[in-house]
């Protein structure tokens, strides 16, 4: 949650601003690790904690590369941070991000750290984000963190359209068979059945299967009023559920025991962990601190509580190496990677390794995954068709070879 501050600095100049924080002894223990003696701390009224997100406003990935490197470029050059985002806040093409840009511009010319000027936009800038900015001020390395910041911006956008790639052929082929499928209850099999019954009666003997089509068609026509409602509250409902925290992980639970579905989201979960873990430890974070932001970065509510508790074991003194062997998600190879690390002294670098390893097996999955689906939903759509057909014309052509004989 967002807290706003006043603080003291050592010089005895004041501060104020907004930090992020799980409760409000969190909040003064991170004003303190900044080297500021808090004078008052409280919660952040709900409008600052939402910022400016709203639903349509959103942050291109582009926008967001060009600026994080373009500001790191100007840090390197030696440029005032509050003079680079004030020259920077215009370029992006995005409304919304330069509206954004000109208030944390406006929070840093106040004496606001860069990284709690930036938590106060969620929607904009993620915990990970965040959390690296913060490490690359306490560090004097920012401009190194915002370069990594780039690469991993870059990345993430790199596996997302990947996956919606693979998804976008599959959606529209079930949405147009759903479709055509009402079309056809509603439209074309009440004149099928009226075709049928001139023909043969309304005692007339019919396939079981084309038995079902009409029956399916008459509670369409009778009952599509009560039925489309439902199943689209029903659909609008489960939406819902998911997004709550016990139904996300739940769902996030059954995508780890669906075959084919499980191996693609446990790779991309890997490569989010091992890039973003890499980077928090290359920034100066700390292991703990590194874990809890790293699970909430990965998009697995599963992984992300088998993360929560692996901090807790850490704690204890055992090795991460050690705790990620026996997880049922993480691969035998991440712990022993992970363990060479720990023994040199290369965490960091290791796992860079591991990310960009499993990055490339997610392409290759995504790759395959597409090659599957394609052929899978097109047999799918022609024994649809075969069915519908069959159902139809067998009958019709049965039913006028007896009109014929008679």
């Amino acid at each position: 949650m967002q807290f706003t501050y006043k603080a003291a600095r050592a010089d005895g100049s004041s501060v104020s601003g907004n930090v992020e924080a799980a409760d409000h002894m969190a909040a003064v223990a991170a004003l303190t690790h900044q080297g500021l003696h808090p004078l008052v701390v409280k919660a952040a009224p709900k409008a600052a904690k939402k910022g400016l997100g709203s639903f349509g406003k959103t942050v291109k990935t582009q926008d967001m590369v060009i600026f994080v490197r373009q500001l790191s470029t100007m840090i390197s050059a030696g440029v005032p941070l509050a003079r680079g985002l004030n020259t920077l806040q215009e370029s992006p093409s995005s409304p919304y991000f330069r509206e954004v840009l000109a208030k944390v511009t406006k929070e840093v010319e106040g004496g606001t750290e860069l990284g709690s000027a930036f938590a106060q936009f969620p929607d904009v800038f993620d915990d990970v984000f965040v959390n690296m900015v913060r490490a690359g001020e306490e560090g004097g390395i920012l401009d190194e963190i915002l370069k990594r910041l780039a690469l991993q911006v870059e990345q993430n956008a790199s596996i997302k359209k990947k996956i919606k790639g693979a998804m976008t052929y599959p959606i529209v082929i079930l949405s147009v068979t759903v479709i055509a499928f009402f079309g056809i209850m509603f439209v074309i099999m009440p004149k099928i059945a009226k075709i049928l019954k001139d023909l043969g009666g309304p005692d007339a003997k019919l396939p079981i299967y084309t038995q079902i089509l009409l029956n399916i068609s008459h509670a369409c026509q009778q009952y599509g009023f009560i039925i489309i409602p439902l199943v689209a509250a029903g659909v609008w409902g489960l939406l819902r559920y998911i997004k709550t925290p016990k139904g996300k992980f739940q769902f996030h639970s059954l995508m780890l025991r669906t075959p084919v579905v499980k191996t693609l989201i446990t790779k991309v979960a890997i490569a989010r962990f091992s890039r973003t873990f890499a980077s928090l430890l290359s920034a100066g974070v700390g292991v703990l601190d590194a874990l809890a932001v790293t699970g909430g970065a990965i998009g697995n509510k599963v992984i992300e509580k088998e993360l929560a508790e692996a901090a807790e074991q850490v704690k204890e003194g055992r090795q991460l190496s050690e705790i990620l062997g026996d997880s049922p998600h993480f691969p035998k190879i991440v712990s022993q990677m992970l363990a060479v690390g720990e023994e040199t002294g290369k965490t960091d670098v290791v796992l860079i390794k591991i990310a960009d390893f499993y990055e490339e097996e997610v392409s290759t999955a995504i790759d395959s995954l597409a090659s599957i689906i394609e052929p899978v939903m097109i047999i799918f759509l022609g024994a649809g068709v075969g069915l519908i057909a069959a159902s139809v014309m067998g009958p019709i052509a049965s039913l006028s070879n007896n009109v014929g004989n008679n």
